[in-house]
C-alpha cells in the first residue's frame, strides 16, 4: 500500500475513533452527567485505553465540543441554514428558520441539557459554550433579519426566537406534553408572527 493511501487511512481511522469515542462520552454524559464522568470511563466505554483518549482530544472538554460538531452535522445545520437563507420566498423562510430549530433539538436534545447542565464547570469550559451558543445565535440572527415582511418586527422575532431555543422549551412541548416535530415548527412559526403583547 502506497505511503499516501496508508496515510489517509490512518486519518480515517482516527477520525472513527474519536467519533466512537464522542458518541460514548455523549451517552454517559447524558446518563451521569458531565462532570461526574471521568476519561476512565469515556475509555472503558469506548473500548480504548485512557492514553488514546488523551492523544486524540487531551481534554474531556474538547470530547464535548467534538460531541456538538457531530450534533450539528447529523442535524445538517450548516447545510439548512444555508437553504433558508437562499430561499426566496418569506414564507418559506419563516418556517424553513422554525424547522432549523426543531431540527437541531429532534437531533441532539441530550447534547443540548449537556451543555446547559456543563455551564457550571471550569472557565474555558464555559468560554467554550459561550462561544458554541453565540455561533448559533448568529445563525438565528442571520434568519430572523431576513423575515421583515412576514413578521410585525425583526428585532422582536429575533429575542423571541432566542428564548424559544432554550433546551427546555422544546423538552416540555415535545417530550413532555407529547407535541410531534411538525406542531412544534407550526407554533414557532405562529410566536413569531405574532406581534409581542397581542395575547393568544
Amino acid at each position: 500500500m502506497p505511503a499516501r493511501v496508508k496515510a489517509v487511512h490512518r486519518q480515517i481511522q482516527a477520525e472513527e475513533t474519536k467519533d466512537r469515542i464522542a458518541a460514548e462520552a455523549r451517552r454517559l454524559f447524558s446518563s451521569g452527567g458531565y462532570g461526574s464522568t471521568s476519561i476512565e470511563a469515556i475509555a472503558g466505554a469506548a473500548g480504548v485505553a485512557v492514553r488514546t483518549i488523551y492523544a486524540a482530544f487531551g481534554t474531556k472538554r474538547e470530547i464535548l465540543s467534538r460531541i456538538c460538531e457531530n450534533w450539528l452535522r447529523d442535524a445538517g445545520a450548516r447545510e439548512r441554514a444555508e437553504a433558508v437563507l437562499a430561499d426566496p420566498d418569506p414564507e418559506s423562510r419563516l418556517v424553513g428558520t422554525a424547522a432549523w430549530l426543531t431540527r437541531l433539538y429532534a437531533v441532539g436534545l441530550d447534547v443540548a441539557v449537556i451543555f446547559d447542565a456543563a455551564t457550571d464547570e471550569s472557565p474555558e469550559t464555559r468560554d467554550l459554550l459561550r462561544a458554541k451558543l453565540a455561533g448559533r445565535d448568529q445563525v438565528l440572527d442571520a434568519m430572523t433579519a431576513t423575515l421583515g415582511e412576514v413578521v410585525a418586527s425583526v428585532p422582536e422575532a429575533r429575542a423571541v426566537l432566542k428564548a424559544l431555543a432554550t433546551p427546555g422549551v422544546y423538552r416540555s412541548l415535545v417530550v413532555e406534553a407529547g407535541w410531534s416535530t411538525d406542531d412544534f415548527t407550526a407554533w414557532v412559526v405562529g410566536v413569531l408572527r405574532r406581534p409581542t403583547g397581542s395575547g393568544t
